[in-house]
């Protein structure tokens, strides 16, 4: 049995997405009240409350201190646009990386291809 991972969706992420995690706890930036905070401060804050991020903002991994977090950055990369028909090819590989990544690590999920 997996263990319900606590996941964090970014403002730029469709709220919707939330479905590609079925069974885990899943927020948006918006429903936890930190719209509109700076990306080190909003790193800090999840990953006092998540263990997984997801995002398509690509500043995110550039602010992400990999040795100082416990949290886990799922990046969404090559993504048309951000409305949910982007996102529904690559729910399958979405869950797979939230069950996947470990504390500081980053993985890329690219709605380009078939790979994690």
């Amino acid at each position: 049995m997996l263990r319900r991972i606590r996941i964090l969706l970014d403002e730029c992420v469709h709220a919707h997405v939330r479905k590609a995690f079925p069974r885990h706890v899943v927020r948006t930036v918006a429903e936890a009240g930190w719209q509109t905070t700076k990306d080190a401060p909003l790193l800090g804050l999840a990953a006092s409350r998540f263990d997984v991020f997801v995002t398509v903002d690509r500043a995110f991994e550039q602010e992400f201190r990999r040795s100082e977090t416990r949290l886990g950055l799922v990046m969404v990369v090559d993504l048309p646009s951000n409305r949910l028909e982007s996102f529904l090819p690559i729910f399958d590989r979405l869950l797979l990386a939230a069950n996947a990544v470990k504390p500081g690590e980053v993985i890329h999920v690219s709605a380009r291809d078939r790979c994690v």
